[in-house]
């Protein structure tokens, strides 16, 4: 049983940086997805806070980004593919992204409130227990962060995708989610 959700991570991670992409070189390229991966582990661990979720969602899969495709523009209303995304081998990580994590890591990008809150909450997890994990860039980002991921940290930008699943995430963090097993 897989009960690691780097799989999840990498792909819902590479989803939001290639639909909210850098618009410097490669140092802000690096910075931008190091953002989006510090949003989204967080978000994955409050979503799948113990093991056996980790497992089963490795078992039944996330669910794929079909309809974040859609809400970004990449493909049609009909699930066909515009010409970005034509080769469907070289898309089989899409089929990892997990659409409530991408939601909760674009609400975590645009609100440093929000993502103060969630942070504390997955410091009591057992997903951190292991070492303590420091999520700076996503909390405490400077202007060099800022500038480096302009537009995945756009909260006009990323409203369509925040709007999908925000309400469970405040909810989450509202009642103090159990994150210890």
């Amino acid at each position: 049983m897989l009960a690691d959700l780097s799989p999840l991570i990498a792909a819902t991670t590479h989803w939001l940086t290639c639909a909210y992409p850098s618009a410097g070189g490669a140092l802000a390229a690096t910075l931008c997805e190091v953002q989006a991966r510090q949003a989204v582990t967080v978000a994955a661990w409050l979503r799948y806070p113990t093991q056996v979720d980790a497992a089963l969602v490795g078992i039944a899969g996330p669910g794929g980004s079909a309809r974040l495709d859609w809400i970004a523009g990449s493909v049609g209303p009909t699930g066909r593919d515009t010409d970005v995304h034509a080769d469907a081998d070289a898309d089989a990580w899409r089929t990892w992204v997990d659409e409530v994590v991408a939601s909760w890591a674009a609400c975590l990008l645009t609100d440093p409130e929000l993502a103060a809150l969630a942070v504390a909450a997955v410091a009591e997890g057992s997903h951190a227990a292991d070492a303590p994990v420091v999520f700076r860039r996503l909390v405490a980002p400077d202007e060099t962060d800022r500038r480096a991921a302009a537009l995945l940290r756009h909260p006009d930008l990323l409203a369509p995708v925040t709007a999908l699943h925000q309400d469970q995430l405040l909810v989450l963090l509202r009642t103090g989610p159990a994150l210890t097993a």
